[in-house]
């Protein structure tokens, strides 16, 4: 389990064709993608399982916590991005409500992003 940024102190300033705006790459692929918008309520849960495939969690709202196969479990806010390896187990869960994106697919490496060394 790998935790990223993507906040707009990661992001780059963007000026061509007259735009003055950040922006912070999340991926880039070729091959087939998915993107999806997960709701977790108040004590919502995305129960313990492998990924099938490559996996970024976007949080945009709310908090919560995550855990691999460490069973480590870590607290996760919104501009937190946690990426999953296929194969690796993971859970996440929420006890006041969790909003994210996430995006699955074959070729997905969250180059781009700000690691961060240690996740609090």
């Amino acid at each position: 389990m790998e935790f990223y940024r993507f906040d707009k102190e990661v992001g780059k300033n963007v000026s061509h064709f007259n735009s003055n705006f950040i922006m912070s790459r999340i991926v880039k692929t070729e091959k087939p993608t998915q993107i999806g918008c997960m709701h977790l309520e108040a004590n919502g849960i995305v129960g313990f399982h492998q990924a099938v495939i490559p996996q970024l969690l976007i949080v945009v709202d709310g908090e919560g916590w995550v855990r691999g196969d460490d069973e480590l479990k870590v607290n996760i806010k919104a501009n937190d991005v946690v990426f999953w390896e296929k194969g690796e187990g993971h859970e996440t869960a929420t006890t006041t409500g969790l909003t994210a994106i996430v995006i699955e697919s074959d070729e997905l490496t969250p180059s781009n992003f700000m690691p961060i060394k240690e996740h609090k």
